[in-house]
């Protein structure tokens, strides 16, 4: 599938899931001139070109294996994996914004605050601050060009409450969805580490980020900070291997961290300050 027939897709997708919940905002003033049923046209179409792109980027995997690209971790200290490619693949459930082999990672220091548990009422929700991930330095993981920055959305409260999560699911996840990629994503960086391939931060650090577009930086430099934007239940690090700068028309890579590898789900690692740096 072609990148302007992708991104065709990926705007005819959010174009059908914007009618279906408008119908129902429209149906509080007045009556819908038509059968009930009807109204639920635009969402079948949805997961219809959703399955289509999905079956699609299957038979990419299957026919084309993409070779994984070795690069240096994007943090330094000890963190543990959620989402790992290394466990399932695609590993967050979808091949959509290219997250076929992302991987979520969270800090889990040795010394200093725990990084608090989900909770069932109490507290429904947490600042930031509570998180050791939260402010953590992000660092280039190889001598790359920076083709997108963004750091002006809020980091907002943790969901890790179980109101918290039905509302982020339910509520939240949604208005996300319709906005479109960048408010899935929240504030992040895409770097060109050159023979076609793009690395992605998500929910960065409102105010964090030390580049910009059209910026050269080094393997460690740091870049910016992680945060809790965009589609997030709590401050984490999102990273992914494109083999674009638009995730909405990318597809997947697979990486491989020098000195880490793809650590598996619930899998502390510990990375220290030299293996940021290349070789």
């Amino acid at each position: 599938m072609s990148i302007g027939l992708r991104k065709f897709a990926a705007v005819f997708h959010r174009m059908l899931w914007m009618v279906f919940f408008g119908q129902f905002v429209v149906r509080l003033f007045t009556d819908l001139p038509y059968n009930y049923w009807l109204s639920w046209l635009p969402a079948l179409g949805a997961i219809a070109v959703s399955t289509t792109l999905s079956r699609s980027a299957r038979r990419r995997m299957e026919v084309e294996p993409p070779a994984p690209v070795e690069v240096a971790p994007p943090v330094t200290g000890r963190w543990s994996a959620l989402n790992s490619p290394a466990d399932k693949v695609p590993s967050h459930g979808t091949h959509y914004l290219a997250q076929t082999y992302a991987i979520d990672i969270t800090a889990e220091p040795e010394d200093g605050p725990a990084r608090p548990g989900p909770v069932w009422f109490w507290p429904v929700a947490r600042h930031g601050r509570a998180y050791p991930a939260f402010g953590e330095p992000l660092y280039a993981v190889a001598d790359a060009t920076v083709v997108h920055a963004e750091d002006g959305q809020r980091d907002h409260l943790s969901r890790s409450s179980l109101l918290g999560v039905l509302y982020f699911w339910l509520i939240e996840g949604v208005g996300r969805t319709l906005g479109g990629g960048r408010r899935v994503i929240g504030n992040h960086v895409v770097l060109d580490l050159g023979e076609g391939t793009y690395a992605l931060y998500a929910h960065v650090q409102r105010g964090s980020l030390a580049v910009r577009a059209g910026d050269e930086v080094t393997a460690g430099q740091r870049i910016g900070g992680c945060g809790n934007s965009g589609n997030s239940t709590e401050p984490h690090v999102h990273f992914q291997l494109m083999d674009g700068p638009d995730p909405e028309t990318a597809r997947g890579v697979p990486f491989s961290w020098r000195g880490v590898g793809v650590p598996r789900n619930r899998e502390t690692f510990t990375v220290r300050e030299e293996a940021t740096q290349v070789p």
